[in-house]
């Protein structure tokens, strides 16, 4: 399958790359400074002075340790986390073991499942001795919804899934009284990711618009969450409290893949995200040859920016490592996934491609609200 005629202005447009990190003008939105370093990097240097903690030498974590134990008295576990099977979740999982934590584990099944991510939870969950909660995302509707994202041709196909595993998640950790929640999201090997290749997978005007389009079936188990039922129901009454641990710690992704292997069982996948089937043909072929946009790219670039590799190190890992193949394997896997032909599958690959302003989406008005509402509350400490 070829790129598309976009994709093509794409590649003949001037390029230039990072002279610290190694983004590079596949991010539309990228600019540079006189000395060629580029926005991306230059806002982790920011987050450095702002609080992140990359060397792991404060007491912060300590304190937010404190807190989330007393926190916990009385109540059934101390947090409730959100396990995918990919490194950072995982890792987290490890330390609430040592950190001696009350935790539950709330994993958010939609399907795509790899045979080592289940693999993978299973050796977590006997190793920590953890309760575990697992919420399984009606295949039918997954299905309807993620094939009217391919209809629309948008290009963050991931966003049904990522919706429903964060809106998943938070119901099932209301359930059960728990105050705080651990998130893996962390600055060490997520701290760049342009906004251009995307959208926001919390946006439920969006989602809903697409699959009114393009959607064949009704979504009444699908979990749909808004931003403003996120914030009054979950934040202001049930005042459930999220941290990045993994920011208050000197995380480092090799490092804590070696130590799962060790103690855990764990293996890696092969590539970040890739415990989705999913996401792997995403993020490994769907965006690099439809819109351009090699994920792979972001991800180095964090882990040169939190000197986690060398630049050099990150640009041949990128040169001698490869985007996914579009085998005959795959595409019957997928076709025969979402129960359609192999002929249909490939014309989904072929759809023309649009942009996500181009479907519905939450007012700019309201998304500042939800901000500005988010920011108060981080100030009371809510």
């Amino acid at each position: 399958m070829r790129a598309n005629d976009q994709n093509l202005k794409k590649s003949q447009a001037r390029y230039q790359q990072c002279t610290f990190c190694i983004m590079d003008t596949s991010d539309p939105l990228i600019t540079f400074n006189e000395d060629g370093r580029c926005n991306h990097c230059l806002a982790v240097d920011r987050w450095k002075a702002q609080g992140w903690n990359p060397s792991g030498d404060s007491n912060k974590l300590d304190r937010l340790l404190e807190t989330v134990k007393s926190d916990g008295k009385g109540r059934d576990y101390d947090v409730v986390l959100g396990l995918s099977g990919g490194v950072d979740s995982s890792y987290i999982a490890y330390l609430c073991k040592q950190w001696d934590l009350r935790t539950l584990i709330v994993h958010v099944d939609t399907g795509w499942n790899s045979e080592l991510a289940v693999k993978n939870i299973e050796n977590l969950i006997s190793y920590g001795g953890f309760d575990l909660d697992t919420l399984v995302v009606d295949w039918d509707e997954m299905r309807d919804l993620q094939l009217a994202f391919f209809r629309a041709g948008v290009p963050n196909q991931d966003i049904p899934q990522d919706h429903a595993i964060s809106a998943g998640f938070l119901r099932h950790a209301s359930r059960h009284n728990v105050k705080w929640t651990f998130i893996g999201t962390n600055y060490a090997c997520e701290g760049i990711l342009p906004t251009s290749w995307g959208y926001d997978n919390t946006d439920v005007t969006h989602i809903l618009d697409i699959h009114r389009r393009f959607g064949t079936l009704r979504l009444k188990k699908f979990p749909l969450l808004s931003n403003t039922e996120r914030f009054f129901r979950y934040r202001m009454i049930w005042r459930l409290k999220k941290a990045s641990p993994l920011n208050l710690l000197a995380y480092n992704k090799l490092e804590a893949i070696r130590e799962l292997e060790k103690q855990a069982g764990w293996r890696y996948y092969g590539g970040k995200h890739y415990e989705s089937r999913f996401t792997k043909f995403f993020q490994g072929w769907y965006l690099p040859n439809r819109w351009g946009y090699d994920k792979r790219l972001a991800h180095l670039a964090s882990l040169v920016a939190s000197g986690q590799l060398s630049r050099q190190e990150a640009l041949h890992e990128f040169a001698t490592g490869v985007t996914l193949e579009y085998t005959a394997e795959d595409r019957t896997y997928m076709a025969n996934k979402l129960a359609i032909s192999e002929p249909e599958f490939d014309n989904l690959m072929q759809t023309q491609c649009h942009e996500h302003f181009e479907y519905r989406t939450t007012s700019q008005r309201k998304k500042k609200a939800i901000a500005i509402l988010n920011a108060i509350a981080n100030k009371m400490g809510l």
